[in-house]
């Protein structure tokens, strides 16, 4: 019997994490943070912060729904490396013993930096799976990775073989034909897959009718603002997701173009980038210059100033005006750094539409411009499939049973219209909740 335990993420965005029952065995998919609670949080204010202090404040699952079946998790699978994935497990792992911790290289990687940073030892088994790889959990589950694009390297659509059948995770995905980095998904191998009896899908836009643009896209527009307009005497200044290996790759490429010292200011940048660095993916921080903590980034800037900012290109932390970020500390003159009138400051990215969020970028906007920096919004697709790769996804896989995630009914609701469109019965479409429970036939 399989059956669906859906602990976070069926009614917001983030905090996504959902446990696998088969038979006397179970299998967890991810462990995530609600960033929209810790927002607020400087990152070593954020180390401080117990697991009751984040369940009060309500930033990690409630798995109190798992209470008296810990001990039976064997592994906890995790689909990539951003946080609203895998930023609960630090706090969270002490209460799952048995169980092995299973990502891409990269994933591990930088969960492995978070512990550190946190000072967190934990004694579970953390187990480096590639791409295109399987891996034995138990005498009757076995995981295999597939190659999936999304906006963070090495993301693993998760297949999970049982033997009642295969259950599919594909929490965060797009259909990337021509990715900046790393290769396009495995659809040759994801078609030849069988008798898939569940698949869970990233729903965040299913109101979206359009197929999602590839990074190429965005490399374009960055292109043309960097090198398509007059940068001359100009400080540049840009703020994109600190997780965005390959976004950033673009970044620096076009900051050499423009002969320009190419300087990283933030500890998550410095996490997400040393990750990359030591794992493979990427090799262009000899080339750039990356400032973790804020006296050195304050000392950094106020070289910059001095020197003059027209020889450098900056990426900083504060792509959501989070207040305490570099971008809104320049902003609010904490930095010994001025904007001059015409400064360029670029933000790669969207903003994630909480209220918190659109309410702070809307103050940020609105000091930069009377600073008469030149603001340039939204050079950004989105990492998250659209409608349309929804539908070629489902169509590809062939599941018996939907279960779409990642997000609140306005969200998930769509996905279970598509569904219909493409023939897919009622019952065979599972809307959950939160501390929901079905059994899969």
């Amino acid at each position: 019997m399989i059956e669906v335990i859906a602990v976070g993420g069926y009614n917001e965005v983030g905090r996504n994490m959902t446990a696998i029952k088969i038979d006397d065995e179970i299998v967890i998919f991810d462990m995530g943070l609600y960033l929209p609670a810790i927002v607020g949080y400087e990152d070593s204010e954020q180390e401080k912060l117990t697991e009751e202090d984040l369940r009060r404040i309500k930033a990690i699952p409630d798995d109190s729904i798992l209470h008296n079946e810990r001990d039976k998790v064997k592994a906890i699978i995790l689909s990539h490396a951003h946080l609203d994935h895998i930023g609960s497990l630090p706090h969270m792992i002490k209460k799952y013993k048995n169980a092995k911790i299973i990502g891409t290289p990269y994933t591990i990687k930088v969960l492995d930096s978070i512990l550190k940073d946190k000072g967190k030892k934990i004694h579970n088994e953390l187990k480096s799976l590639n791409l295109g790889n399987s891996f034995k959990i138990t005498n009757d589950i076995k995981i295999e990775f597939f190659n999936m694009t999304h906006s963070i390297p090495q993301t693993a659509l998760s297949v999970l073989h049982t033997k009642y059948g295969k259950i599919a995770y594909s929490l965060d995905f797009k259909l990337d034909n021509t990715p900046v980095l790393g290769n396009k998904p495995s659809y040759e191998t994801l078609e030849k897959l069988e008798n898939v009896k569940v698949l869970f899908l990233d729903s965040l836009y299913s109101k979206e009718n359009s197929k999602t643009p590839s990074e190429k896209v965005a490399k374009e527009m960055l292109k043309e603002v960097l090198l398509g307009t007059n940068t001359k005497g100009k400080a540049i200044v840009i703020t994109t997701f600190s997780s965005h290996i390959a976004r950033l790759k673009s970044i620096a490429e076009f900051g050499q173009k423009l002969g320009r010292k190419v300087v990283f200011l933030g500890r998550s940048l410095n996490r997400y980038v040393r990750a990359a660095e030591e794992t493979g993916v990427i090799n262009f921080s000899k080339k750039v210059e990356i400032v973790a903590y804020a006296q050195k980034i304050k000392r950094k800037l106020k070289q910059i100033d001095r020197e003059g900012a027209h020889k450098y290109l900056i990426v900083c932390t504060g792509n959501q005006a989070e207040p305490r970020s570099t971008l809104t500390k320049i902003a609010n003159d904490v930095f010994h750094f001025k904007f001059k009138k015409d400064d360029y400051v670029v933000f790669s990215c969207k903003t994630i539409p909480t209220e918190e969020n659109i309410r702070n970028r809307k103050k940020l906007e609105e000091k930069l411009k009377k600073k008469g920096c030149s603001l340039f919004l939204n050079l950004h697709v989105s990492g998250h499939g659209f409608r349309e790769d929804e539908r070629e996804l489902i169509s590809l896989i062939k599941p018996e049973n939907v279960i779409p995630a990642h997000g609140n009914r306005s969200v998930t609701m769509p996905v279970k219209e598509l569904c219909k469109e493409m023939g897919y019965k009622e019952e065979n479409v599972h809307v959950l909740n939160d501390w929901q429970r079905i059994k899969i036939k």
